[in-house]
C-alpha cells in the first residue's frame, strides 16, 4: 500500500511539475533555459569526438572535402528531418563578419529561425548587402545589429602596408566600411522606419575570443 502510495505521490508531482512547465510563464522561461543548456550540452558531448569532426589533415583535397561536406550534411540534416523547425519569421537581423571564430548561435543563442545571418568580410555591407538587409526590413525585420569583432583579418590587411598592396580590394572595403553603413542608414525604406521607431540599428563590438557582445552605438 506504501509503494502504491509513494507511486501515487510521484506521478502526481511529476504531472504539476509538467503542468506548470507547459502552462505557466515561469515554466516556459524554466523549458527556454533547460532546452539552451541541453543544446550546449549535446556540443559539448560532440566536441570529443574526432571521429564525426570534418577532416581538418593539411593533405586533404578538394574532392575529399566535399564528400566530408556531404557527410557531414548527411549527419545534420537527419536529426531535422526527425525533428522539423516550427516555421517562424525572423524579427532580427544581424550583420557579422565571415571570421569562422565568430559562432552566432553562441553569440545570440538559436540563430536557426529567429535571425537573418548576412555574413561578409569586415561586416562591409556592399549595395547587395544594404539591399538584402532592407528587404530583410521590408519582410518584417524590426532589429538590425551591426557587428564588428576584436582581432579581425580584414582590419589587420587594412592596417598593414604590405597586405594592403596584396589585397587592395579588401583593404578599400574596410576604409569605406563606415561610409556604406552609413549609406545603408541613410536609405530612404531604413531611414523612415528609423524615424517613425519601427526599427532600431545596434552597433555592437563582439569580443572575437567569448562572442560576448557590447553596444557602441544605437540608432
Amino acid at each position: 500500500m506504501r509503494t502504491r502510495k509513494t507511486y501515487f505521490a510521484v506521478g502526481a508531482g511529476l504531472a504539476l511539475v509538467l503542468v506548470m512547465l507547459f502552462t505557466t510563464s515561469t515554466g516556459r522561461e524554466a523549458q527556454f533555459l533547460l532546452g539552451g543548456g541541453l543544446v550546449n550540452l549535446g556540443f559539448r558531448m560532440q566536441d570529443h569526438l574526432e571521429r564525426y569532426d570534418f577532416e581538418h589533415s593539411e593533405d586533404i583535397t578538394p574532392d575529399e572535402i566535399w564528400e566530408e561536406v556531404k557527410r557531414q550534411n548527411a549527419l545534420a540534416s537527419s536529426v531535422r528531418s526527425a525533428f522539423p523547425r516550427t516555421p517562424r519569421h525572423p524579427l532580427v537581423a544581424i550583420a557579422v563578419c565571415m571570421d569562422g571564430r565568430l559562432d552566432t548561435s553562441e553569440m545570440v543563442g538559436d540563430t536557426r529561425t529567429y535571425y537573418y545571418v548576412l555574413r561578409s568580410a569586415g561586416s562591409v555591407l556592399s549595395t547587395r548587402e544594404q539591399e538584402m538587409l532592407e528587404l530583410a526590413v521590408q519582410n518584417g525585420v524590426k532589429l538590425v545589429v551591426w557587428t564588428r569583432h576584436t582581432d579581425c583579418a580584414a582590419e589587420n590587411v587594412a592596417a598593414t602596408p604590405a597586405l594592403r598592396e596584396q589585397f587592395p580590394a579588401l583593404a578599400s572595403a574596410v576604409d569605406e566600411r563606415e561610409a556604406r553603413f552609413e549609406e545603408f542608414l541613410a536609405r530612404p525604406g531604413i531611414a523612415s522606419r528609423i524615424a517613425a521607431g519601427e526599427l532600431a540599428v545596434k552597433v555592437v563590438d563582439v569580443d572575437t575570443r567569448t562572442d560576448r557582445i557590447e553596444v557602441h552605438e544605437e540608432r
